[in-house]
């Protein structure tokens, strides 16, 4: 039984309808990890699958990620008609894209709170279609559009600190359970200017670290120090701009993970998600 059926334009296969029995094993996933947030008093909050361009620009990400970014555009009907050319349609024939399609789900919880102040131990989840221009694609595992849970955490930088010692605590017992044995990696992810002091800091102490099952990133937990504070204008009682961290979950690429863990029977690893899920509290 396939778990999905691919889509592509030019051969691709570069996005996936996932069918009914993958479908539930997301759904479980995602109310897994939203568990984990609400449970440590998160509030869950719905982004929109696309920014106005000024608003990613505000975090660098078409200085830091243009390699990935995707960005919409209406049709210009005046200069170029309606009919899409070999399955594309040409440059000429749209308007300016003043809309992006986010590569990472946290940037709404930003958004949300900018310009406000916050207590010192805000804690928010989310989930959001994440969009990224790869230079190559491989089934579930590299999508160029995927499903990406966050829960994060904004406030005093202790706070953002517990809030990854303790979800990388239950990502580890939700994965031994599952029989995965991911690894942890120090990873690197330019949120902050390659010349910049934050860019440094980085070097000198990771900031961010990747769950791998083999060469796959499945999971991940982001320190971003006070740059998102910064950038929305972000503070806490105190006068200072907010920390911020976030813990990340691709949905497919776990999918991914437990189809090559269990073969074609979706029901045992539905099953598995279900009893993991309850080990790991």
């Amino acid at each position: 039984m396939n778990a999905n059926r691919l889509t592509g334009s030019g051969g691709e296969q570069a996005l996936a309808i996932l069918g009914p029995g993958a479908t539930r094993i997301v759904g479980e996933l995602d109310r897994t990890f939203a568990g984990w947030g609400t449970a440590d008093g998160a509030g869950e909050i719905s982004p929109p699958p696309l920014y106005p361009v000024t608003d990613l620009e505000k975090f660098d990400v078409y200085a830091n990620f243009p390699h990935l970014a995707w960005v919409a555009a209406p049709l210009d009907l005046e200069s170029g008609g309606a009919e899409p050319l070999d399955g594309a349609f040409d440059r000429t024939g749209l308007r300016g894209g003043s809309y992006g399609l986010p590569h990472a789900t946290c940037y709404g919880a930003y958004l949300f709170h900018e310009g406000d102040r916050v207590a010192d131990d805000t804690l928010l989840t989310l989930v959001n279609r994440c969009f990224r221009n790869e230079d190559h694609y491989s089934g579930l595992r590299r999508l160029a559009s995927f499903q990406m849970r966050e829960i994060v955490a904004l406030g005093t930088f202790e706070h953002t600190q517990q809030v990854i010692a303790r979800f990388t605590e239950r990502i580890v017992r939700f994965s031994d359970a599952l029989g995965l044995g991911l690894a942890k990696e120090a990873a690197s992810d330019p949120f902050f200017q390659n010349d910049g002091a934050r860019a440094l800091m980085a070097r000198l102490s990771p900031v961010k670290y990747e769950f791998q099952y083999g060469d796959l990133a499945i999971a991940s937990v982001n320190t971003h120090r006070n740059f998102f504070g910064e950038r929305c204008d972000i503070t806490l009682a105190s006068g200072e701009h907010a920390f911020t961290s976030c813990v990340a979950f691709g949905l497919e690429r776990w999918l991914a993970v437990l189809v090559e863990r269990f073969g074609d029977d979706l029901d045992a690893a539905l099953d598995a998600v279900r009893a993991a899920a309850a080990d790991a509290g």
